[in-house]
């Protein structure tokens, strides 16, 4: 018989090894310390129907890297759901938002960051672009700002100010517009389009 993973409480991370097989759960309030276990999250890029690519600013009360701009926004997959059924979940929560045409864009992303507290972010992370289909009504328990960036602005901004970025915001644009230039072809018409909002 095989044993069924139970997890730790409602709102948990799911953990993971290497090969982000899934091992089991933690509390998310938690499981980020300075050593945080390796877990599955996800990162979504939303673009509105002008182009605009959606960035936010983390709430205070964020545990790591409070008050930081980011993407759109992100989170953890809940050990029952798939994680295109947490992306939807957490734009509903955070921000109030439906989306539409949701895609992974850089699937093996991962990273391992430490803020200036000391508590680490130990991630495999893939990178999602989605567009709006909704208004925006931010969460302030998630969201102390957000602001539709013109196509291009943003990926300037990271560029020439990369600390004023969450780290892992930093990778994920260099990731995608790596991932937006593959040569076999293999490109999606929304992701071309967020690349091109990041210039």
């Amino acid at each position: 018989m095989t044993d069924v993973h139970v997890p730790v409480a409602a709102d948990h991370v799911v953990t993971v090894d290497a090969e982000g097989n899934r091992t089991g759960t933690f509390a998310r309030s938690d499981v980020h310390t300075t050593e945080t276990p390796l877990h599955l999250a996800f990162s979504c890029y939303v673009l509105d129907g002008a182009g605009r690519l959606l960035v936010t600013r983390r709430a205070l009360s964020k545990r790591t890297w409070p008050g930081v701009w980011t993407n759109s926004f992100c989170g953890h997959p809940r050990w029952t759901e798939t994680t295109e059924e947490s992306i939807t979940r957490h734009a509903a929560h955070e921000l109030g938002l439906r989306i539409e045409g949701l895609e992974v864009a850089v699937p093996g992303f991962r990273y391992r960051a430490v803020d200036a507290s000391g508590v680490v972010e130990n991630e495999i992370c893939p990178v999602y672009v989605a567009r709006a289909a909704s208004d925006v009504t931010a969460n302030p328990d998630e969201v102390a700002e957000l602001e539709w960036a013109a196509p291009g602005a943003l990926g300037s901004a990271v560029d020439a100010t990369p600390w004023a970025f969450s780290p892992w915001m930093v990778l994920q644009v260099a990731a995608l517009r790596d991932a937006a230039s593959r040569p076999d072809g293999a490109v999606s018409p929304l992701l071309t389009e967020v690349a091109a909002a990041l210039g």
